[in-house]
């Protein structure tokens, strides 16, 4: 039962971020790459919770909007999951200059809730996860 709901987690967080828009191109995400299907991972954590881990690869070694789209990724997953989940955001391993920086800021709370409250970040963050109509 619990590895059909892993099934169903990991198609529904593909979902959720293969349509978050790049901060900077007209182009979604899962377009330049930066997501593919293999960048996430759903596993059982405790009594129907689970831990989602995605990976994501910015299109150049010194991407300046790499944290931003980590802030999207996160933002996006926490408003659509329809599930109990602890989300890890990382960038893939060896594909950014300041890799562990980047990783560090995008899974801390406290930094991630003070970005939002930045109402620049916030409006970019904005366009980056909503849907087209």
């Amino acid at each position: 039962e619990s590895d059909s709901v892993v099934v169903v987690g990991l198609s529904s967080a593909i979902d959720i971020i293969r349509t978050i828009r790049d901060p900077e191109k007209p182009n979604t995400l899962e377009e330049l790459e930066v997501v593919t299907e293999n960048c996430v991972k759903v596993n059982e954590i405790g009594e129907e919770e689970y831990l989602v881990v995605i990976r994501f690869t910015p299109t150049v070694p010194h991407c300046s909007l790499a944290t931003l789209i980590g802030l999207c990724l996160r933002i996006k997953l926490q408003r659509c999951l329809p599930f109990r989940h602890k989300l890890e955001i990382y960038i893939s391993e060896g594909t950014h200059s300041t890799e562990e920086d980047i990783n560090k800021q995008i899974n801390d709370k406290e930094r991630v809730a003070a970005a939002m409250e930045n109402p620049n970040l916030r409006e970019i963050v904005e366009q980056c996860v909503t849907e087209p109509d």
